[in-house]
């Protein structure tokens, strides 16, 4: 008796160890964390670093003389929640250049650099949401079509690690499906995996939530890999919450 109840209480921890949220209940936690932690203005200051490909992108864009495998420009992330964003770059001897997203909306200030514009297609929709009310359901199901338009099967999830944490994984888990990753812990976004129609694979990573420079409701970094090697690098160096963000800065 002693030996089957034990056996019975096994099986029952593996069931429950086992237990994967669905993907509907992951995105209502994420978005609630989002609603409780975001701030209605944030405007973030760091660099961008391209490498490969993109840095010989960036450095036409711009204007700058260079033959380095990388390019450092200073740089900033600008947000008004809910849905819009800027991300903006420049260099002293060279050009300023800046892409913006409202409502899924872009516009390029400049020579559209690819990489920069593929973290900001990810970065608005799924860090910049905030609820208007007390009710996420609509913003839950903003956020899940907007995955489900990278072909990403929403109700489709697993677990996995990345950068040493647990996440959970939404998405068919085979490598090379489109994917959209959520750290378990704190219900963060983590990572987005897609491939265009005719274009690269991108990969774009949400890197520690635990920075003083940012707080929970920012990443310290945003890489953007494309076909498999890192193409951008965003750090934050500081945030301000109370900075004023003229809303032509927004222009759609």
């Amino acid at each position: 008796m002693k030996r089957a109840v034990f056996l019975i209480g096994t099986l029952t921890a593996l069931a429950a160890g086992a237990y994967v949220l669905p993907g509907g209940s992951i995105l209502r936690r994420m978005v609630g964390e989002q609603d409780e932690t975001m701030p209605s203005s944030l405007r973030v200051e760091g660099t961008y670093v391209f490498s490969g490909p993109a840095a010989k992108e960036a450095t036409a864009a711009l204007k700058v003389p260079s033959e380095r495998p990388e390019l450092i420009v200073d740089g900033a992330v600008l947000i008004k929640a809910p849905g819009r964003c800027r991300l903006e770059l420049a260099v002293p001897e060279g050009n300023k250049l800046a892409v913006v997203q409202v409502s899924g909306r872009k516009r390029v200030e400049g020579t559209e650099i690819p990489a920069l514009s593929a973290a900001l297609s990810q970065l608005c929709p799924l860090l910049a949401v905030r609820s208007s009310s007390g009710h996420n359901t609509d913003t839950r199901d903003t956020v899940e079509q907007h995955l489900q338009s990278l072909g990403i099967a929403t109700r489709t999830t697993s677990l996995a690690r990345f950068g040493g944490e647990v996440a959970y994984v939404l998405g068919e888990p085979e490598e090379g499906k489109p994917q959209f990753w959520i750290y378990k812990t704190g219900f963060r976004p983590a990572r987005v995996r897609w491939k265009e129609k005719t274009g690269p694979a991108w990969d774009v990573r949400f890197i520690d939530y635990s920075s003083p420079a940012t707080g929970e409701w920012m990443p310290r970094s945003i890489e953007v890999w494309r076909d498999g090697q890192r193409a951008l690098r965003f750090t934050a160096i500081k945030s301000d919450t109370r900075a004023s963000l003229p809303d032509k800065l927004f222009t759609p």
